[in-house]
Formats: structure tokens, sequence, C-alpha cells
């Protein structure tokens, strides 16, 4: 089968398009043609390893796996011998972060891994894009306790966890203020946001409101640039560790102290650990009920992988960015 490969870390440029052999599925396994993946801000520090901390688990020196890619959609085309809720021709899509190797014409996962059935209301491309996001989204979300009609702000809101962000916030009831650039106020608004800032002409940590929550889905500030828009008591939670990994710290001091010290009762929170598969049946649900939609920039055939990663890695993309495998 064909598959996207990499053997040391480093720039798109280390991706080649190879000829591998296809996966079996062990007894607990399914055998998944894949139809569509994405490449995703995930994908990317897997790309190049970084944080330095993420080599102790995917290989110190060069990737353990060589194949990519940590979401997909597609058809079960064979089960394990022990697998009983799949079958083969299911539509299935599914996500893990610590890389799934779906760049690739198969793949195999466990059946106990973030993977379900594709509504059928939803396109190979849309499910193959879009639950990486949704599921960082949720895990920032249910680490609060989120009440109907509370304030949020999002920054980063028409990015992949952005995006998500914003429909399962309004989803859960959130009072939603989205900050994005020019050309996607008009998405943000219709995903949910109450409010928008468009932060190439407004400095957004200057905004008068203030919020229960501020979630900085693309990690480009910090506490100590957040703190006066939280309310006493607020929360602020960042999808990166910060410019000096100081959101562990911070979460941590908040965890034990109830609180930073001289914060009106202000914290930082840590997005871990997560649930990949609550992430994915959450998503399904949404799907189904017409409450949740992935949003799509653009699509790139199979081949055009190592391009999709240069325009992710500008940082200024929309939602999601496809990539078809093959076609139904």
């Amino acid at each position: 089968m064909k598959a996207i490969v990499y053997t040391q870390y480093g720039s798109p440029d280390v991706l080649q398009l190879k000829e591998v052999q296809k996966p079996a599925p062990k007894e607990n396994e399914i055998l998944v043609r894949v139809r569509a993946t994405s490449v995703n801000r995930t994908d990317c520090a897997n790309l190049r390893a970084k944080p330095f901390i993420m080599r102790f688990a995917m290989g110190l020196f060069k990737p353990k796996k060589i194949i990519m890619g940590t979401e997909f959609a597609g058809d079960v085309e064979k089960v394990g011998e022990a697998v009983t809720t799949f079958k083969a021709g299911d539509k299935v899509f599914g996500f893990d972060d610590s890389v799934l190797s779906s760049y690739a014409e198969y793949l195999v996962i466990s059946v106990d891994k973030g993977v379900s059935t594709i509504p059928e209301n939803y396109t190979y491309q849309q499910a193959g894009a879009g639950i990486e996001g949704a599921h960082y989204a949720y895990n920032i979300i249910n680490k609060v306790n989120l009440k109907k009609g509370q304030k949020v702000m999002v920054n980063g809101a028409s990015g992949g966890i952005g995006s998500a962000t914003v429909q399962l916030l309004n989803y859960f009831g959130a009072e939603i203020t989205g900050v994005c650039n020019t050309k996607n106020l008009e998405l943000v608004k219709s995903l949910g946001a109450k409010k928008v800032i468009d932060y190439t002409i407004e400095d957004f940590t200057k905004d008068q409101g203030k919020y229960d929550y501020v979630f900085d889905t693309v990690g480009k500030s910090t506490f100590g640039k957040c703190k006066l828009l939280l309310k006493p008591g607020g929360s602020y939670i960042s999808s990166e560790l910060g410019p000096w990994s100081q959101n562990i710290f911070y979460s941590l001091i908040s965890a034990i102290l109830g609180s930073l010290p001289g914060q009106e009762g202000k914290t930082v929170k840590f997005p871990y650990p997560p649930n990949i598969k609550r992430s994915v049946l959450l998503v399904k649900k949404l799907i189904e009920e017409g409450k949740f939609k992935s949003v799509i920039d653009r699509s790139y055939p199979f081949e055009e992988v190592a391009e999709a990663f240069r325009y992710v890695e500008k940082g200024q993309k929309t939602g999601n960015v496809s990539i078809i495998v093959s076609e139904d």
C-alpha cells in the first residue's frame, strides 16, 4: 500500500510517498481503508517533535512510527477475531494523538481507542478533518465547571481547535466572545459567538468585558496578559505549555492552593489528562443532532501532504485542512 513516511524529524521536506506493507488487524483491532485524513497542529508537532519532551514517547533520535497521521475516516475492511462492535463495510472515523499512522491507504486501530461509526449525514472528508480540534476543545471545556450563561472568551476562534470550542460552548449554553482575524468574523458568529473581536485591529487583552473563562486555543497569549479579562475566581486555559512552560507550574499551584496567590482566586488549568473515546462519541452525537460541523479550509490530494503541512505551518488556516486519500 502507499503511505507517507518519515524516518527523521524535520520540515515537510522529510516526508516521502512510499510503498509499505499493508497492516493486519490483531484480535481487538479493525483494518480500515482510509478515505480521508487531515493535517492538523498535532501532526505538525509530531513532524518536528516539538516540544522536545515529545521525543521521549515518539522516539528520542528518530520516530518509532514512520507513518504519520492522527485522524481518519474510512471503511472497515476486516475485523479482528474478538471484535463485535464493528463489521466489514462500516463507515468509521477516529483520532489518536499518539500517531495513528493514517497517512496511508490502510490502518489498524483498536476498538477501545477513539473510533466510532460516521453519522449518516456526514461525508468522509468532514469526518476525517475536525475530530482533533473537537477533542482538544472538549478537553479544555471539561476542565472547568461550565454553567449555562457564563461568559467565555475564545482566542483563536476560527482555528481547528477554536472553531470546535465555539461550537461546543454554544451547545453547552455559554455566552461567547470570539477572537479571530477579519476574514473569519462572520464565520465565528455563525458558529455561535455573540461577540467577535478582530485581533488585526484591536488588542483583545484590552477588552473591557469580564469573563468567567478565557480559553486560548492557539496558545499565543499568556495568563499574565489575560488575567485582567477574568472575573474573580475565573480560569485561564491554554492549548500550549506557554513561552516558558509556565502553564504547567501555574496549574499545579492553582490545584494545590486553590488559586494563584494575589490573583483574586483566579486559576490556570492545564487540559490534561485527555479522554479521546469520550470526545469522539460526543462529536458523533452533536453531528447527528446538527449541533457540530467540521470547518474545512482547503483539501489536498494524498500525494501533496507535504504541501498541506507547509500551509498549516503558516498558522493562518481557518478550521481544518483535509487530505483526500482515496475517492469513494
